[in-house]
């Protein structure tokens, strides 16, 4: 009788079938899609109410008009030095023959006034010419070097001299503009008026000791003065 034969699967093969046996069924494309549209629906959701809230216009009722006028500017709002206080320097009234400042002083008798660093001095600076003729021929506004003999004590000195020329502006004269130059100071020169506005301003918002002012009065009369 023969016998029959066994023959036994090497090992290779027993590792095949294993893995055959254990591989876990794909899931199928229905699940898949499904699982998928699960999770993306809620984000999908959320950015489409996030448009819509950016793209929401706020509700009017229906007997509710529009304004027939854009409400009145407040003028004080955009008045970005409104609540900074005003230097004790600062010119509140030009007179015929003087100043009136923020501090109380006044400054009469035809005097004019040098405002320096937070401090007044009567400034006359015909006495320094010897003369009351402060415009020369060619009618520029001239004054020699001891009638700016203060900036020469002061230090730092201003960044920046407005000059008020009396009741009408004119040219200064290129003598007295180098003069001031080599002080190291930057020159404007206008009529006392708008000299007086313009140092309250920039007084204001700069600081009293990077802005200096040299006014004579607005009654001044060249030859004459102002008394």
């Amino acid at each position: 009788m023969s016998s029959r034969s066994l023959i036994r699967p090497c090992s290779a093969q027993r590792a095949v079938c294993q893995a055959l046996v254990q591989t876990p069924r794909p899931r199928s494309a229905t699940t898949v899609f499904r699982a998928t549209t699960s999770t993306v629906s809620p984000h999908s959701q959320a950015s489409t109410s996030s448009r819509r809230l950016f793209h929401t216009l706020p509700s009017r009722r229906k007997d509710q008009q529009p304004p027939a006028h854009p409400p009145p500017t407040d003028f004080a709002e955009l008045d970005v030095l409104g609540n900074t206080p005003a230097p004790s320097t600062s010119v509140d009234v030009c007179m015929y023959d003087g100043f009136g400042l923020n501090s109380g002083i006044t400054v009469t008798g035809g005097n004019g006034v040098l405002l320096v660093d937070g401090e007044v001095f009567n400034w006359r600076p015909w006495e320094a010419k010897g003369s009351m003729n402060l415009v020369n021929k060619k009618g520029q506004f001239e004054l020699p070097p001891k009638a700016f003999a203060l900036f020469d004590l002061l230090w730092p000195r201003p960044d920046l001299l407005i000059i008020g020329v009396g009741p009408s502006i004119m040219p200064l004269a290129p003598e007295t503009r180098r003069l001031i130059s080599e002080l190291g100071m930057q020159i404007e020169i206008l009529d006392t008026r708008n000299a007086a506005a313009q140092f309250n301003l920039l007084a204001t918002e700069r600081g009293v000791s990077n802005v200096a002012a040299a006014l004579i009065p607005i009654g001044w009369k060249d030859g004459v003065g102002a008394e």
